[in-house]
């Protein structure tokens, strides 16, 4: 019966759209380029239409008097709402109010988040929540097949985030099916280059449906479980919209823009502004998606201690991310602004080193509670809680001073190399001993608490590498996946290694590093930087020819004119680019 929900919604909307499509061409319901949009060239709009419809018809067939008939009630009237702004245009402080009205209705009905015992404020996060969400999908709603990506991986998540066992949850977990296989149908057109949108009408009803049936799902395991897990499940399984809304709000508010303009600005552009495909950057952030979903989820089975780590280890991961994306050029640095916020909070916000410590503080919490709990089996893990809480504030300062102490601070991520590696290893040795000596001798703790505390130093360790190598291993990612220049390095030794480094750097995303050839019997089959050395000068002629490069850097410090010459003639005839880097001082003169 279940797979009825989703087949016929995908059929449907599978033989709605091309109509839709061609009904929009004729109305003139197009979106047309803009500097604040993506698309090149105009597209129809009317593809959100047979989401709804198919949804709605879907629910009223499957349950016309029963507990969907509000949610269903909601979703048409913003899918309405949606519409006229599609097809005249409405002002954002029109949709917002109209937006309210339609989450006051929800509110009024008793939807309720639980998230706190104040009925005043719990009402009043409820109505911030479905308004939010509605908002969130709509802006993700910013390059081809990601909203409606992300709405699958979403609803899915919401599918195994639901309990079952009565007929209101049984309704919603029918209803998120046809939505799987409405936005699925809708995928099929909407997967670049696009030939159809969905619009507002499909953004608003797939963000006011997902948030609504959140809300039920924070609601049902109140009785039952802790506040952690009430807010997980509807937080993570929607952490994506919720995380790009976050970036893009912040970021403009930092460089004095309204938050309610366009822009391409979202975490979607940033992906393709470092260099990766469009097709790329939506499939990371569906991955990402799926993973705060499948988090969001195993609430249920994990438990709230095992989930919530992996949560916060998550979000941190998210944190480190957004810092990554944030620093990507985006905007055009020339256009008059106002200032929007004062220059002591901007100067706050750029403060690298505070940042730095608050991500270890995070860090060492994390680690010491996963020690724990790794340590001590559930039913012994209450008898040894109370060292934890006691120790914990002790680890955390000492173990933040012991990495000042050491240099841990003095360095930058994207510089992050093996000799940084060894100081946060000294750091973390240092300060493990000292809380060891501190528990034996001080505490009077037991051996096995300082078991836990040698789990904690390896975990530690492993997140410390994890976040600072986090912004080389991102860089060295969008290195391999641009589609610049395909450039092989001829010489690998350490001078040449600085070489690519720097030529790299230089180009950003307009080369991808092949690899290496090299003459030295030591250097082949191993790897410089990250990149393969491929073989000798006979495999570099053998590349040249079979048209798999572009361009060719000679690093040989002292080649044979007789071979630079040969490999010249060799890579012409193949119409592939030669350049010779040569290494020589320059005396300045005096001024």
């Amino acid at each position: 019966m279940m797979l009825l929900h989703f087949v016929l919604p995908f059929l449907g909307a599978l033989a709605l759209i091309p109509l839709l499509k061609r009904v929009a061409a004729k109305t003139g319901c197009v979106a047309r380029p803009k500097e604040d949009r993506w698309h090149k060239k105009p597209t129809p709009l009317l593809g959100g239409v047979a989401i709804a419809a198919v949804v709605i018809l879907d629910g009223l067939v499957a349950s016309p008097a029963g507990a969907l008939r509000l949610v269903l009630a909601g979703g048409a009237a913003i899918a309405v709402l949606g519409l006229v702004d599609d097809v005249v245009g409405l002002k954002s402080s029109t949709k917002l109010v109209a937006e309210i009205v339609v989450a006051a209705v929800f509110v009024y009905a008793g939807y309720r988040l639980h998230w706190t015992r104040s009925l005043t404020l719990d009402a009043i996060l409820t109505l911030v929540w479905i308004v939010g969400i509605t908002n969130a999908l709509n802006l993700l709603d910013n390059m081809d097949g990601l909203c409606a990506g992300v709405g699958v991986i979403s609803a899915m998540a919401l599918l195994l985030a639901l309990n079952t066992g009565t007929d209101a949850t049984l309704a919603e977990r029918e209803l998120l099916v046809a939505m799987v296989g409405a936005m699925t149908a809708f995928l099929v057109f909407n997967r670049p280059p696009a030939s159809i949108f969905m619009g507002d009408t499909g953004s608003l009803f797939i963000g006011l449906t997902l948030a609504t049936v959140a809300v039920d799902t924070s609601g049902s395991g109140a009785a039952s479980s802790g506040l952690l897990s009430i807010i997980a499940a509807p937080v993570l399984v929607l952490l994506i919209p919720i995380f790009d809304t976050t970036l893009v709000t912040v970021l403009r508010l930092l460089s004095g823009r309204s938050p309610a303009q366009g822009g391409r600005d979202h975490s979607s552009h940033r992906l393709v502004a470092m260099g990766l495909s469009e097709f790329s950057a939506v499939v990371v952030l569906w991955t990402l998606a799926a993973i705060a979903g499948l988090i969001g989820a195993s609430v249920r089975w994990l438990g709230v201690d095992w989930a919530g780590m992996m949560a916060a280890t998550f979000v941190l991961a998210l944190v480190i991310f957004a810092v990554y994306l944030a620093r990507v050029r985006v905007y055009d640095e020339t256009e008059p602004r106002p200032a929007a916020m004062t220059p002591v909070i901007i100067d706050f916000m750029h403060k690298r080193r505070f940042a730095e410590v608050a991500l270890d503080f995070c860090l060492v919490c994390v680690a010491y509670y996963a020690a724990y709990r790794l340590r001590f089996e559930a039913a012994i893990f209450s008898t040894f809680f109370p060292t934890f809480l006691r120790t914990l504030p002790v680890v955390i300062a000492v173990q933040l001073a012991s990495l000042f102490l050491v240099g841990a601070y003095r360095g930058m991520w994207r510089y992050f190399g093996l000799m940084d590696a060894v100081v946060f290893a000294k750091g973390v040795a240092l300060g493990t001993a000292v809380v060891i000596i501190g528990l034996r001798y001080l505490d009077r703790a037991e051996p096995s608490s300082v078991a836990a505390v040698i789990i904690y130093a390896a975990l530690l360790m492993l997140l410390l590498m994890g976040s600072r190598a986090s912004f080389r291993l991102i860089t060295e990612y969008i290195r391999r996946r641009v589609s610049g220049a395909r450039i092989i390095i001829y010489g690998a030794d350490p001078d040449e290694q600085l070489v690519a480094h720097e030529l790299l750097a230089q180009r950003g995303g307009q080369v991808r590093m092949v690899g290496f050839a090299s003459d030295a019997p030591r250097a082949l089959g191993g790897r410089v930087r990250g990149h393969a050395v491929l073989g000798g000068y006979d495999e570099l002629l053998e590349y040249v020819a079979g048209g798999l490069i572009d361009q060719v850097i000679v690093c040989v410090r002292g080649i044979e004119e007789e071979r630079l010459d040969e490999l010249a003639q060799h890579c012409h005839a193949h119409r592939v680019a030669v350049s010779l880097f040569r290494y020589s001082l320059e005396q300045i003169p005096r001024s």
